[in-house]
């Protein structure tokens, strides 16, 4: 281990942000009902130029009147290439009172968006005397933000999570495909006549967990467009849990479900994870830094993925 420790992430469940324009009122109250850990309300991409201020006003509104129960509340506010987000940071900080939890913001190309943002965010609580602080996330969207994924992980103390946006990354890397995330057919391998898909996400996912364990961020899944397609949500959602995200996203209500399933670690995981530790616990008595747990080693290092399961498991328990 460095002796430079890793912080650690958030502790709080993150297994499936839900999302809903804000120009749509009539999915609130379901939004609010449903099993989401996260709600993120959108001013961004599902909102027409023309109902920018009326889904703010609408966001707003819902954050003061309706009961969000135990959900981390979160808004996606426009670009910052846009005329509209700052309006979209004053407004609701000003006005939202204290339960909004987090700003999304997205196509983040490099720390210093984040750093605009964090200013004009600590202004207003400051002067609005505002005692809870904003957390940040951020969407990662394009070749740069890619590029710069470490510094804009380490942008800020208000960073909690990172999000890969797959249409518009695809898009700002000239990559052949219109799907929203999920395997892509012309993305595979030829062995003989058999053709062999490849994951052409895993390796920006893979970059974003990095980031994220490094500076103490949840790494999270973004979007799977074709939502007629469990399977297709499920396999994806696997291999992101597999790679260390702790979460997807939902932009439909069925995917909800999905989502909680894939990130809630499973009864046999967990029992499995904590057999290991007592195995461990029981080899550390004799004075041995291993032992064997039905025919395969573990040591040390398998105590720390133990450990990672059943405190998930402990979390959404609690929760």
């Amino acid at each position: 281990m460095s002796f430079r420790i890793q912080p650690t992430a958030p502790a709080r469940p993150n297994r499936c942000q839900l999302f809903g324009p804000g120009s749509n009122t009539k999915l609130f109250p379901k939004m609010a009902a449903s099993a989401a850990d996260v709600i993120n309300l959108d001013l961004e991409d599902s909102v027409a130029p023309s109902d920018k201020d009326t889904a703010r006003a609408n966001i707003i509104e819902a954050l003061n009147t309706i009961d969000w129960g135990k959900k981390y509340m979160s808004v996606r506010i426009n670009g910052l290439d846009t005329p509209y987000w700052y309006r979209d940071v004053v407004d609701l900080l000003e006005q939202a009172g204290d339960r909004i939890d987090q700003i999304m913001i997205p196509k983040v190309g490099c720390a210093a968006d984040v750093y605009a943002v964090d200013a004009l965010v600590t202004a207003i609580e400051t002067a609005k005397g505002r005692t809870k602080p904003i957390s940040f996330e951020v969407i990662i969207e394009s070749a740069a933000g890619l590029a710069h994924v470490e510094e804009i992980a380490a942008s800020s103390p208000r960073m909690q999570a990172m999000s890969l946006g797959a249409a518009d990354f695809a898009a700002s890397m000239g990559m052949q495909t219109t799907g929203i995330g999920g395997t892509q057919e012309n993305y595979y391998m030829l062995h003989g006549e058999t053709r062999h898909y490849s994951d052409p996400w895993h390796w920006a996912q893979t970059a974003i967990v990095a980031a994220c364990r490094t500076h103490g961020v949840l790494p999270v899944d973004g979007p799977f467009g074709d939502f007629s397609d469990d399977e297709g949500y499920i396999a994806q959602a696997k291999r992101s849990a597999t790679l260390g995200m702790v979460g997807k996203w939902a932009i439909h209500p069925k995917q909800i479900a999905l989502a909680n399933d894939v990130f809630t670690p499973s009864e046999t995981a967990v029992t499995e994870a904590r057999e290991i530790l007592a195995a461990m616990e029981t080899a550390k008595a004799n004075g041995e830094g291993a032992t064997v747990y039905k025919g395969r080693l573990v040591d040390i290092a398998s105590i720390k993925q133990a450990e990672v399961i059943v405190a998930q498991s402990e979390l959404i328990a609690a929760s």
